[in-house]
């Protein structure tokens, strides 16, 4: 017996996922450009700081009658010198933070495409999708704000406190006084403003994630006139995503009125104070200008390190999403069994084995010891009424997911201990929805293949299934991108992924329901495909016509999630009763989408 397994997909062995650094992400390589972007915003900063005191002395000047022209140049060079650096610190940290957005988004999708079936659905396509908008906007503008302009808005808040205590440290005593109670709210309301964050972006991908949804459905929502009663459950979600975020604008309106009210109530203080010191002689009127210059200048950085603050417990909402998802477990395409080398077909053995495979979603069971064989060579149809566990057999195939209990052979060996990647090029497979990527038809037919196809085979294996004259008839032929426009029907799709599997030299095809959308024409150019490929490979189809099955070399019989019978077609008729019942009523199953098996819907 091999290893016992569960329902999990197959995990990467690599270890636990790392967590998302984001000043590591910044750094990465770019050392010598940070310490340039860093004294740039030096510069600035200290132009920033120098500026009032620039002023003062002008003022000084005019008061003395002399300098005036020096002082005058000196504060101009000092206002344009801080405008030019600030503005290439910014537009340089701002392109490393589009740079890493990039990257993360490019590992965001590589880890989502390499999730299981399961865990994908589970966390749904909007969701995803959130990872590369909001989510990545949020860490965009820690980058903006957070490595740098943050660090050097704090430099220049102690560095105008500094200066003011230089000039007058009564005044400062003042200031800071009049400023702490602000400084406390808006403490606390920063901190609280994390919370908020958190809640609105998992909001958000909830709605995305049923909108996704809706759009894929529109059809069926159309047909059943659920237009107002489907947008009303949206509105709902959109209104729920309104709430939080006002609820977050509510806070964060407190920041700027808040620090305001302070510097006013500082600004009342410091003039009466300062006014009582020039009185008494112990304050120069030059001194006192320069102050309040330096007042007036300790709000922005101030408003800047609060709001900064605001930004940051957003960017750490959005990097928790994403470490979230780095966390889901992703396939192992390249792992094995440990220790495994590359593995080789065993010579004589069937294709597909199962002995005594148990199977549930959860705890509702599927499959309950099924024993089955799918031969070497030839065609195996799979019948059996709807939610009988066919779809899931060939999920097992595939390693969509694995066995809670038995063993599942591929080839003579366990599937488990197949690396991945050799196991999935060994199979072609069909999905009863014959899912297409919204791409050219050339990339259709050949998605997954390294070595370019030539035009001939191509034209070949889609004239094989009666569609080369339609596709030839596109306006840009095998290059005309599906969808939109350029939409398939049902059957062409169905014969499109026929078409795609012909192309394969697998060993082993799986077909769930491939003539579901089939006229007479098609279905019979679909047998004399199918037993051209089970010459000398196998092939095993989920069936519910009759024509399929009566010219299969083998057939297994399923019900109630076990195999009841095994046997050609004749000798069935004779032994089980079940599958004559089936023939004579041609009730051999419903179509069973295939997503919804692998997901916990029909099986």
């Amino acid at each position: 017996m091999s290893a016992p397994v569960t329902d999990k997909p197959v995990l990467n062995t690599e270890g636990a996922p790392e967590r998302l650094f984001i000043l590591r992400e910044i750094f990465r390589g770019r050392r010598l450009l940070l310490a340039g972007i860093l004294g740039l915003s030096l510069i600035a900063t200290a132009a920033t700081l120098v500026l009032p005191w620039t002023v003062g002395k002008l003022l000084q000047a005019i008061q003395l009658g002399g300098g005036l022209a020096e002082w005058t140049w000196l504060m101009v060079a000092v206002g344009l010198g801080s405008a030019i650096a600030n503005a290439l610190a910014t537009y340089l940290l701002s392109r490393i933070g589009h740079q890493m957005v990039w990257r993360l988004r490019e590992r965001s999708m590589r880890h989502s495409i390499g999730l299981g079936l399961r865990t994908a659905r589970q966390e749904g396509t909007g969701n995803l999708a959130t990872r590369l908008t909001a989510d990545a906007a949020a860490l965009k503008s820690i980058v903006d704000i957070g490595p740098i302009q943050l660090p050097m808005s704090l430099v220049t808040l102690v560095g105008t406190m500094v200066i003011m205590g230089v000039l007058d440290w009564v005044l400062l005593v003042i200031t800071l006084a009049a400023f702490l109670v602000a400084v406390g709210v808006v403490a606390v309301v920063v901190i609280a403003l994390r919370r908020k964050y958190v809640a609105i972006q998992n909001q958000v991908g909830s709605l995305t994630e049923h909108f996704v949804a809706t759009m894929e459905a529109l059809t069926v929502i159309k047909a059943c006139r659920a237009e107002r009663t489907v947008s009303a459950e949206l509105a709902g979600r959109a209104e729920r995503v309104a709430r939080c975020e006002i609820g977050a604008s509510a806070m964060e309106a407190l920041i700027v009125p808040v620090i305001n009210l302070g510097q006013q109530i500082a600004l009342v203080a410091v003039i009466l104070g300062g006014g009582a010191r020039i009185a008494g002689g112990d304050l120069e009127l030059s001194t006192f200008v320069a102050f309040l210059l330096y007042l007036f200048q300790l709000t922005a950085p101030l408003m800047m390190a609060m709001s900064g603050m605001s930004t940051i417990q957003a960017g750490l909402a959005a990097r928790k999403r994403f470490e979230d998802l780095f966390a889901l477990p992703a396939e192992g395409l390249d792992a094995g069994a440990a220790g495994d080398a590359p593995r080789l077909p065993v010579a004589g053995a069937p294709a597909v084995r199962f002995e005594k495979v148990r199977f549930a979603y959860g705890e509702e069971p599927v499959l309950n010891q099924v024993d089955l064989t799918v031969p070497a060579t030839g065609l195996t149809a799979m019948v059996g009424l709807s939610g009988s566990g066919k779809s899931t057999v060939l999920g097992l195939v595939e390693r969509f997911m694995d066995p809670q209990e038995g063993r599942v052979e591929v080839f003579g060996h366990g599937a488990d201990q197949w690396p991945l990647a050799d196991l999935r090029g060994r199979l072609a497979y069909v999905d009863q929805g014959a899912t297409l990527l919204r791409d050219t038809v050339r990339n259709n037919l050949t998605i997954g293949r390294e070595i370019p196809v030539a035009d001939e085979d191509l034209l070949r294996a889609l004239r094989d299934v009666g569609l080369e004259e339609e596709i030839t008839r596109l306006p840009d032929g095998l290059d005309t991108v599906l969808g939109g426009n350029h939409d398939l029907s049902g059957g062409q799709r169905q014969r499109l992924a026929l078409a795609r599997a012909s192309l394969s030299d697998a060993p082993l095809v799986l077909l769930d329901e491939p003539s579901s959308q089939l006229d007479t024409l098609n279905e019979l150019r679909l047998r004399r495909l199918v037993d051209e490929i089970g010459r000398d490979r196998a092939v095993l189809v989920v069936a519910h016509r009759i024509s399929t099955v009566r010219h299969a070399d083998h057939v297994i019989v399923m019900d109630g999630g076990q195999v009841t019978a095994e046997g050609r077609h004749d000798d069935l008729m004779r032994t089980s009763p079940m599958y004559a019942e089936l023939v004579h009523g041609q009730a051999l199953g419903t179509p069973e989408k295939t997503t919804a098996a692998l997901t916990g819907g029909d099986r």
